[in-house]
């Protein structure tokens, strides 16, 4: 047992190395450009993807290999700094949620492009010249290839020193990582210099995936799951610490590793799976530094954690104008059916469309009024449908009852996190709301006795009441749009108020009497309730659940839809989820490279309309009319 385990933890070393190529090149990008970049794990895909083509042209030998490992390194660090040359160049002056909305647009192109160019198989490399054996580490077999990248991670951390303090280029990262405004002002070319470190970070991401060559083959799915793992580590070790990325990179592999090497334990006649907390433990760390040290384990405190969102123009009620266009679209939703025996997917679209609308509403009414980021909104998503699921499969409930009972579920998940989360403010928070997201995927994705595991549960139907089509549609209709209306009353009314003076300027609205985190505590709440109810409401649509609904993707989803319509604007979530569900299903059924379609499409939106589609079209009406709008 203790071999087995000692062996374990030398594993978990190697895969330190890995985790800090990764986290370090997104920790220097996020540390001098502010950016989040979800595409950081695209280029750890894309870097093992093009060494895997490199070693069938070159051969396998130890040119071959490591001359595939280097070559991939530099062409991806070339085709970072294009993107950040052709595409981020361009967004620098958007909201940094609207960064963030360009880099996933990112994201989708490259996975199309990695489909196209290599296929949707996985590709598994060969194993590293003169790294085929294993040596003998009490008594155990340790792989060659494993010991050399232990030494790796400490090799390019003490490289990456010499860079920041022995160079003129590691002074200027160091100092934009302090000031960027104050660098620019005293005459460095800071566009320049955002292009060379997006191309290291990328070329570090690209030589962490291209050394996993003989332990991991290239696939579709590394992008999101490898932004994931960096997201941890970065946060846990300290934005933009260096030192702080291979310390929590350490610590979590090596935890990873113990809890594999553990397995399955008795203790005092209980049965413990350790093994099974592989899939969640860096979530758990993640969430536990975040409450106790939010600014990571080797961060810097960068004032009070919490902080003012971006003031807003005040919102207004509907004009005469909206109210009419408002009648004209429930009218138009309300004759759909009628013509259902000629556009019979219509009426599937459209409760597609409409749980999405809710879906975003809810996030929106925490990231615009309320000011408070989330990175993990699908995790109320997947309690409603689950909650919706098990209360009329296990409990027996009808139907109705079990749709009414299933958002009180996400509520409770709501409670219980949103008391941690709303303490925080900024990434800090987005990164909290991940790691709870994660935390309730895992339990979902490893329950197989309660929640169907990975197969999730299947046969959750209406009842003989709504099932058909058409009057399913109704009731998603209704349940939608009194929800919809309800949080668009709650923004006018008191605690509306409240929560919007919290959100500008915390410290004038304590001043004043109202107390901030109760006020966003209860907005997280009624956040997570009626985005219960959306999870249940499409867990009865399309019959079956899994857990895909709290997956990373879908929360990702969600912030796609409410910064593609406009966070500024009441109208922007509704828009954006419409015409994101729209869009989405036009182009799967159009064609196999849709993701790649689907992010032309929303950089050109981005770029084009850096309020989004609604507050765009709001800004256009004002300018027309000659007076500034406010959001509506």
């Amino acid at each position: 047992m203790i071999a087995s385990l000692g062996v374990q933890l030398l594993n978990g070393l190697a895969g330190a190395s890995t985790l800090f190529l990764i986290a370090v090149g997104l920790s220097l990008i996020f540390g001098v450009t502010r950016i989040v970049n979800f595409a950081h794990g695209s280029m750890y895909m894309i870097g093992l993807y093009v060494a895997w083509s490199l070693t069938e042209w070159l051969g396998s030998g130890p040119l071959g290999f490591w001359g595939a490992v280097l070559v991939s390194a530099l062409l991806v660090g070339v085709l970072g700094a294009a993107i950040e040359f052709t595409v981020l160049r361009r967004v620098y002056a958007a909201p940094e949620l609207f960064q963030l909305l360009a880099t996933f647009a990112v994201v989708l192109i490259l996975r199309d492009a990695a489909l196209a160019l290599w296929g949707p198989e996985d590709l598994l490399g060969p194993k590293a010249p003169g790294m085929k054996g294993a040596v003998q580490v009490l008594g155990r077999a340790l792989p060659e290839y494993d010991v050399f990248m232990i030494f790796v991670g400490p090799v390019v951390l003490g490289l990456l020193w010499l860079l920041l303090h022995r160079t003129r280029l590691g002074v200027l990262i160091r100092a934009a990582t302090q000031d960027r405004e104050m660098v620019g002002a005293l005459g460095v070319n800071q566009a320049w210099l955002f292009t060379g470190i997006f191309a290291l970070g990328s070329a570090l991401a690209a030589l962490g995936g291209a050394l996993q060559l003989p332990r991991e083959p290239a696939s579709l799915a590394l992008d999101l799951t490898t932004i994931g793992d960096a997201f941890v580590v970065v946060v846990v070790g300290g934005m933009g610490s260096i030192p702080g990325a291979y310390l929590a990179a350490l610590l979590i592999a090596e935890i990873k590793a113990l809890c594999y090497g553990l397995g399955s334990v008795t203790l005092f006649g209980i049965d413990l799976s350790f093994s099974k907390l592989t899939l969640v433990v860096e979530f758990l760390v993640m969430a536990a530094v975040l409450i106790f040290r939010p600014w990571g384990l080797l961060g810097k405190p960068q004032g009070a954690v919490r902080a003012a969102g971006e003031p807003e123009a005040p919102m207004r009620p509907m004009g005469i104008i909206a109210r009419w266009a408002v009648t004209a679209v429930l009218a138009l939703l309300l004759l759909v059916p009628l013509g259902a025996d000629q556009f019979p997917y219509a009426t599937v679209l459209l409760i597609d469309m409409l749980i999405a609308v809710l879906f975003a509403a809810s996030l929106h009414f925490i990231m615009g009024p309320g000011g408070m980021h989330s990175f993990g909104h699908a995790a109320y998503f997947g309690l409603g449908a689950y909650g919706a699921a098990l209360l009329l499969k296990g409990a027996g409930l009808p139907m109705e009852a079990a749709l009414l009972g299933a958002p009180f579920v996400a509520l409770v998940g709501a409670l219980v996190f949103g008391w941690f989360a709303v303490r925080l403010s900024g990434v800090y928070l987005a990164m909290l709301t991940l790691a709870f997201a994660q935390i309730v995927w895992s339990v979902v994705f490893q329950w197989d006795d309660i929640t169907g595991g990975s197969n999730g549960l299947v046969g959750v139907w209406p009842s003989e009441r709504f099932a058909s089509k058409t009057a399913y549609y109704y009731l998603t209709l209704v349940l939608v749009c009194a929800s919809v209306y309800a949080l668009r009353r709650m923004l006018f009314s008191p605690f509306g108020y409240a929560m919007r003076a919290g959100r500008d300027s915390p410290l004038r609205a304590e001043a004043i009497g109202i107390d901030v985190v109760k006020a966003q505590w209860a907005g997280f709440a009624i956040a997570g309730l009626l985005c219960g109810l959306a999870g249940a409401l499409y867990a009865f649509a399309k019959g079956t659940i899994s857990p895909e609904a709290i997956s990373v993707g879908r929360s990702v989803d969600g912030l796609v839809m409410v910064l593609l319509g406009g966070i500024q604007t009441l109208a922007g979530p509704v828009v954006g989820a419409a015409a994101f569900t729209w869009l989405q299903d036009t182009l799967i059924r159009a064609t196999d490279y849709w993701r790649a379609l689907l992010g032309a499409v929303i950089l050109v939106l981005v770029i084009a309309f850096p309020q989004g589609i609604a507050g765009g079209l709001v800004a256009v009406a004002g300018r027309w009319r000659g007076t500034p709008k406010a959001p509506v």
